[in-house]
């Protein structure tokens, strides 16, 4: 994903702005894997293959999502994070 995409995206559930933490990038730096965080709400987005997963709540699947979380985790010192709020 396009760094200038990244920059134009917000939290679907409160509208601010999120932060990324770029995990993995190509040799065009487009992120191919990262951490999508609204400060507001609290929810993570990760960058799965160049695509942020954005679903609603009651969509996401993050027996699909966890992966990435916990191939960088050691890497990056991410903490244990909820991929959903609450």
């Amino acid at each position: 994903m396009k760094l200038q995409t990244i920059a134009k995206l917000c939290c679907p559930f409160d509208k601010h702005d999120l932060k990324l933490k770029i995990l993995a990038q190509d040799l065009e730096k487009n992120v191919q894997e990262g951490l999508l965080s609204c400060p507001n709400c609290l929810r993570v987005y990760p960058i799965v293959y160049g695509v942020p997963i954005m679903a609603p709540d009651e969509y996401r699947q993050t027996a699909l999502e966890q992966p990435v979380i916990d191939r960088w985790k050691l890497e990056y010192g991410i903490e244990p994070l909820n991929l959903l709020p609450g």
